[in-house]
């Protein structure tokens, strides 16, 4: 690794810690109420309008709610995906049917998540997507996003890549997260655009 690699990542860390700070100071009504406004910013996306299939995620904790944008995809007649963390920190995926379809999962240590209980369809299910909406901490003017740091979602997009799809890459961010700049490493990959409860901004 290269000087100017740890540099970066020493920087990512640090970007992590301060937003992750922010966000754990977050009440469960401005978790809520910013929930309902990003589903709504989010559904006049015409990328999802015209979506036949979509891959989310289950929102936990702090970050940016998705529960509510699920459920009016699921209602718009949306298929919608939900990835299951497996050992290797790779992606499985299966379909969501509502909030009594997921399962609390604790992984190790780690924070708990809510995936599908339904049958998995592997990892290559999100190659049908027609958009992926990514979990992240930040974008900047580029497009870049920060995300935590295991991986799981690099390992999406190269997936993405080597199957020559090419989805939407919508990233749902609180307002203070579109931010001036990330740090970038080579394999970054740039999202199409960020949601969050005030707007929609794009970079393509």
């Amino acid at each position: 690794m290269r000087h100017n690699d740890r540099a970066d990542e020493s920087d990512k860390r640090e970007r992590r810690r301060e937003i992750l700070s922010v966000r754990n100071g977050l009440t469960p009504d401005d978790v809520r109420v910013s929930a309902a406004a990003l589903a709504r910013r989010a559904l006049e996306l015409p990328e999802l309008a015209q979506a036949r299939t979509v891959a989310a995620y289950v929102s936990v904790g702090s970050e940016p709610g998705t529960l509510a944008l699920l459920d009016a995809l699921r209602a718009r007649g949306t298929r919608v995906l939900l990835p299951a963390l497996l050992p290797d920190n790779d992606l499985d995926w299966g379909a969501y049917e509502g909030g009594e379809s997921l399962t609390r999962v604790q992984h190790g240590t780690r924070m708990a998540l809510f995936e599908p209980s339904g049958p998995l369809l592997g990892p290559d299910a999100v190659t049908g997507a027609d958009v992926v909406l990514l979990p992240g901490l930040a974008v900047d003017a580029h497009g870049t996003r920060l995300g935590r740091g295991g991986g799981s979602y690099d390992r999406v997009l190269a997936r993405l890549d080597r199957a020559g799809a090419h989805p939407s890459l919508v990233v749902l961010l609180y307002d203070t997260e579109v931010v001036a700049r990330v740090p970038a490493e080579p394999h970054d990959r740039p999202v199409h655009a960020v949601v969050t409860p005030s707007g929609v901004r794009r970079f393509d």
